[in-house]
Parts: C-alpha cells; structure tokens; sequence
C-alpha cells in the first residue's frame, strides 16, 4: 500500500508530466507558426493549452493538483517546490500567457500573410 509520501511524489510528478507537455505544446505552437505547419497537432495543441487555462480559470488560478499534496502532506500544497527552481515558479502562469498570446499572434500573422 502507497504511503502518504509516495503519494505526494506521484502527485508532483504528474504535475510535472503536464507541466511537460503544456510546455512542449507551447514550443509547437511556436513550432507552427514558424513553419507555417497547420495540422491536427498544431490545433490539439492549443486545445490543451485553452483546457489546462479553464482549468485554472476554473479554480481560482491554483492548480487543482495543489489539493491532492496538501491531502498528502504537503503543509502549502505545492505541487512545484520539488521538481522546478524556486525562483522559476511565481512567473509560470504570466511566462506562459505571454508566450502563448505570441504563439497565436505568430500563427495568424503567418497564416494571413501567405
């Protein structure tokens, strides 16, 4: 049987594996708009970036995963502290928003450019 620290760890890295793909997703939404490379992964893509954004929308700006650690443990509910530079994790959320807003921008401007 897992044990409340086990479970901790499973929480943060799955946290960890969205926050991955989340990334990845945003790299290839860059990805497309620079090659002009509009396909089903492209739109999949920002499909899982406007969901992860309702998501946190949804609740409050705190990723829901935050509940699961403190329920395990974790005494602030970070689901960040281990896996992710301390000074990286308060710019998270407007980093991204940034670079998904030129992501778009990127994708349109090219697209109606062509």
């Amino acid at each position: 049987m897992p044990t409340r620290a086990n479970k901790l760890f499973l929480t943060k890295l799955v946290h960890t594996i969205i926050f991955i793909s989340m990334s990845l997703a945003l790299v290839y939404i860059f990805y497309g708009g620079i090659t002009r490379t509009y396909n089903w992964v492209l739109f999949s893509a920002i499909g899982a970036i406007l969901v992860e954004g309702a998501v946190l929308i949804f609740n409050r700006f705190q990723c829901p995963l935050a509940n699961l650690a403190r329920k395990y443990g974790d005494k602030k509910g970070s689901v960040t502290d281990m896996f992710y530079p301390k000074w990286f994790v308060p710019h998270v959320f407007r980093v991204s928003t940034v670079l998904f807003v030129i992501g778009l921008v990127l994708l349109g401007f090219r697209y109606f450019a062509s």
